[in-house]
């Protein structure tokens, strides 16, 4: 295999939640340049119509699917489409995830055990829904869940102790995943993006002051790109990490360093 070759995805077939918009339509624009067929799935139908239009436009192939993850029997629906329309799973991409500001102490715990139902508990859904196809077909294959640079640091403005207890949970079942899925050649790792400017962070970051602040704290001085998340999703599905899971990759300008 040429050293070009192992970071190209052609003849996979993937599913991408979270796609409408923000990361996660940046990882689905980045597998399909890679040439990974895909289901892109998302609440929002007009925005995955669109996002498919574009991949279109780009040589390669992307199926939306309106989807909340909420609902358990949409994660054997997205494997279903994906077998059945794609041809094949071989990886997963468990993106799809809600966030609440507000201060700890006044805490909505109604809202609390939201965000973790969809940030975790739905994430476990999709990603044991696509483990089992994969273990049926035989071939292998990987799965890259979203954690956050609140796994590892609290937060600096409006309280989000929802949304960092669960990406702290998927960085830990990011290990125990792999530790259970590797003999059956099923790779599971994650991304921890830094600060990238999106719409659900966008609370977070509004405000000259607040972005002075969040910029002091980033070794390279800039906030996130969509070109510093997509070659290391790339990456993540490729066979040139054939040799890498249970790991969890920042893409954090290097906050998480100190």
């Amino acid at each position: 295999m040429t050293q070009a070759a192992l970071f190209r995805l052609d003849g996979q077939a993937a599913i991408v939640t979270g796609a409408s918009s923000g990361l996660g339509r940046v990882i689905a624009r980045a597998l399909a340049r890679a040439g990974c067929d895909l289901i892109v799935a998302a609440r929002r139908l007009p925005l995955l119509e669109a996002l498919a239009e574009e991949i279109h436009a780009d040589g390669g192939r992307a199926l939306p699917v309106r989807a909340d993850l909420r609902d358990r029997s949409h994660a054997h629906e997205l494997v279903s489409r994906a077998r059945s329309e794609l041809g094949r799973l071989d990886g997963v991409v468990l993106n799809a995830a809600v966030a609440r500001v507000a201060a700890a102490e006044d805490e909505d715990l109604d809202a609390f055990g939201d965000v973790l139902e969809v940030n975790v508990t739905a994430q476990m859904a999709l990603a044991a829904a696509a483990a089992r196809a994969m273990i049926a077909a035989g071939h292998g294959g990987w799965m890259i869940a979203q954690s956050s640079i609140l796994a590892r640091r609290a937060g600096t403005g409006g309280g989000v102790a929802a949304y960092c207890a669960s990406k702290g949970a998927i960085e830990q079942l990011v290990r125990e995943l792999a530790r259970q899925w590797a003999p059956h050649g099923i790779r599971v790792n994650a991304l921890a993006p830094g600060v990238f400017p999106t719409d659900m962070n966008a609370p977070m970051i509004e405000g000259e002051e607040r972005r002075r602040a969040i910029l002091a704290r980033i070794p390279l001085g800039r906030m996130g790109e969509p070109e510093d998340l997509a070659g290391v999703a790339v990456f993540l599905a490729s066979p040139a990490a054939r040799y890498v899971t249970g790991q969890t990759i920042a893409v954090d300008g290097g906050m998480s360093c100190w």
